[in-house]
């Protein structure tokens, strides 16, 4: 989910001149790095005035704890992303150099490991623990409420106009599906139709080698990850792309 803390003003004129949050060319990569946990690396063009947080709910298995996820420093990996669009170049267009690994990185800054202090809320009450600037908006309960005894993996973001490195971690699932935090709240406010602009990565089961099968909108990559990118990825599968893009339904994505 990409939602961010920001509070929404009470007046109209207060709501026309709140300052806005803008997010572009999101990437996820998700997968079960092992039975019954799932891997989840996130990265995306912020542009904010302010120091916020972005909140990703996470469909925990019961009975986890505070230490249930494991965040993973994939600060070493700037490009992890670029590195994966680059997978999925025909062999023509990588020998004369291939397109532009990510439409908007040439004029973006990648902020280093200090972009972000993570920390995860295991439960909805939880986040009376945080300070009030990085709580989950509450109309987003209202508005999802199989949110309500999901977990939370938090991470608060400086201010600028950015390209944040991956953030990676991976969470013991209730599951046997892939997820991905799709759902969006940039002005904290739920709407029903949010514009969508995602690159989902995965790798699943039923897609071992170059040239399996794929299901609607899926695309396989046409050769193999050539890292781990810190035990996320499986360098014996290859990728599924899968572009979100345009006005959609408001919600996260389930593959199987």
């Amino acid at each position: 989910m990409c939602c961010f803390t920001v509070l929404t003003p009470l007046s109209l004129v207060g709501r026309l001149f709140a300052k806005r949050v803008h997010v572009s060319h999101t990437n996820v990569f998700a997968r079960m790095v092992r039975p019954g946990v799932q891997g989840l690396a996130y990265s995306m063009n912020l542009r904010t005035s302010q120091e916020i947080a972005m909140v990703l709910p996470l469909p925990m298995a019961p009975g986890g704890g505070e230490d249930a996820v494991s965040f993973v420093d994939l600060s070493a990996h700037p490009q992890m992303f670029s590195e994966f669009h680059y997978l999925f170049e025909p062999e023509v267009m990588r020998a004369k150099g291939g397109l532009s690994l990510a439409r908007s990185q040439s004029t973006l800054v990648v902020h280093d490991i200090g972009s972000f202090i993570a920390s995860y809320v295991p439960t909805r009450a939880d986040f009376a623990r945080l300070d009030p600037r990085f709580r989950m908006p509450e109309v987003l309960f209202e508005a999802v409420p199989r949110y309500a005894d999901y977990g939370f993996a938090v991470f608060q973001l400086k201010p600028g106009t950015v390209t944040v490195h991956p953030m990676g971690l991976t969470f013991p699932t209730r599951d046997h599906r892939v997820f991905f935090p799709t759902v969006h709240v940039h002005d904290g406010r739920f709407h029903t139709r949010a514009k969508f602009d995602h690159a989902l990565y995965y790798q699943v089961p039923r897609i071992t080698k170059i040239g399996d099968g794929q299901a609607d909108g899926e695309v396989p990559s046409f050769q193999l990850p050539r890292a781990s990118y810190a035990g996320l990825v499986d360098e014996t599968r290859p990728l599924v792309r899968r572009i979100l893009r345009g006005t959609l339904p408001n919600d996260d994505t389930w593959v199987s």
